[in-house]
């Protein structure tokens, strides 16, 4: 259910639809709360604090500043915003009034989704490589909110989940990751682990090969990829197994020790334990 307002006032003139998200929506999806546009009539201060709520907003006119996290922010023509609501922010147009796009959101994935985002050196406010994708994926998502489809609440799941990928996609700044993982990209250890997973590899020889103390790779890589060196590479060697598992007729001892695992009893159990299913019951299932 959703309520669109307009409204003109003295501060700002605005284009709004406060949603009420099915409660589906709001135990398994991402969903919208508010979403709309703005014009400001008059300088002025927005404040919110303890809101749960995350906020996208993409400037489209005028300039402005957004202060969060004891930090101040300029804002100006094709600059966006990605804030946890929850801590204390307030925005302010300057006299150069400006024109704003919005939308308010919350799911039960997004705090680690925002998480990441941080992680990956995501920044409150930045400037868009592409604004007018912005745009693009903005108006879409409000051309669902404000529809009457039959799975508007999964539309506007997927609506929300681009515009978070494009965040994602657009917002690395690793110069703003902490210090201790913007010192290391781990790019080429994963790489190798990709490639040479057949072979047997250990903490302590992957260490030696990129001259990294083995305690220092472990913890920066689960930051880096958000998965331990080990359970990466055993994920690495699973996918490889299923595909020939799938798609050839040799036994699951052969694919087992093309794959990196030379005892059969160890490859079962670790197959079960990723899969939730026997080697059989997988080949069985999805074998051609």
């Amino acid at each position: 259910m959703e309520q669109q307002a307009l409204f003109h006032g003295d501060l700002v003139n605005t284009n709004r639809i406060i949603y009420t998200p099915s409660e589906f929506a709001k135990t398994s999806l991402l969903h919208v709360q508010e979403i709309g546009t703005l014009q400001a009539q008059k300088p002025h201060i927005s404040k919110r604090t303890d809101l749960d709520s995350y906020l996208f907003f993409m400037v489209r006119s005028g300039s402005g500043e957004l202060h969060y996290a004891h930090n101040t922010y300029p804002l100006g023509v094709g600059d966006c915003v990605f804030i946890d609501c929850k801590s204390a922010y307030f925005h302010e147009t300057k006299d150069d009034l400006w024109s704003l796009s919005w939308v308010h959101f919350n799911g039960p994935s997004i705090d680690g989704i925002y998480q990441k985002y941080k992680e990956r050196g995501g920044l409150p406010a930045f400037h868009a490589n592409a604004f007018s994708l912005y745009e693009d994926y903005f108006n879409h998502l409000y051309n669902m909110v404000s529809g009457n489809s039959y799975v508007r609440d999964m539309q506007i799941n997927e609506g929300l989940s681009a515009l978070l990928t494009l965040l994602m996609e657009d917002s690395w700044h690793p110069d703003s990751m902490p210090a201790h993982t913007k010192r290391t990209s781990l790019w080429h250890v994963r790489e190798y682990l990709d490639q040479n997973y057949a072979q047997k590899i250990s903490l302590d020889d992957l260490a030696e090969r990129y001259f990294i103390n083995k305690y220092y790779l472990t913890r920066i890589f689960k930051e880096q990829f958000g998965v331990t060196i080990n359970n990466y590479l055993l994920n690495v060697r699973i996918t490889h197994a299923k595909r020939e598992l799938r798609f050839s007729g040799k036994s699951a001892e052969e694919i087992g020790a093309e794959v990196g695992f030379h005892e059969l009893y160890y490859f079962s159990r670790v197959f079960k334990k990723v899969e939730g299913c026997s080697i059989s019951e997988y080949r069985r299932m999805w074998g051609t």
